[in-house]
């Protein structure tokens, strides 16, 4: 599914070929046994789910697209919520037409190269639901 090499806190992350990445990058830090830190990372897809919070309905609406696409940049955090890894990424990728799409990734596959680093910040950082604003937001002790 992946392969990697460490460096201090942070790991180059390599995943194979038509691989789900956000799969790959969640059993990537359950196997590490990380909890927070930030993944970065490049790529080619072709196939993407995006996820769009709508803040009046509190509700995600997904859209999935089928072609071949480049990730410019996919960036986020991981963290912990009732004891399991969270991820919270976001993606820009460039379609073939040289417009972009951009937003919270559900999923993607992999039609290509798949490099990511991944830093663990070593100490847990849990999230919670928040009503208020109908997401899953860090909770940090006060």
């Amino acid at each position: 599914m992946y392969s990697y090499k460490r460096f201090g806190d942070r790991y180059i992350v390599s995943v194979d070929n038509h691989t789900e990445i956000v799969s790959a990058l969640m059993a990537f830090c359950e196997e590490k046994g990380i909890n927070s830190g930030t993944i970065s990372g490049i790529g080619a897809i072709d196939e993407l789910t995006l996820r769009f919070f709508n803040p009046e309905t509190k509700a995600y609406v997904d859209k999935r697209f089928y072609e071949q696409m480049e990730i410019s940049n996919l960036t986020g955090n991981i963290s912990t919520m009732d004891g399991n890894v969270y991820l919270h990424l976001h993606v820009t990728v460039g379609r073939s037409d040289y417009s972009a799409l951009a937003g919270h990734l559900l999923a993607a596959t992999l039609n290509g190269a798949g490099e990511f680093v991944v830093e663990d910040y070593g100490e847990p950082i849990m999230r919670a639901y928040n009503s208020d604003l109908g997401l899953n937001c860090y909770k940090f002790e006060e």
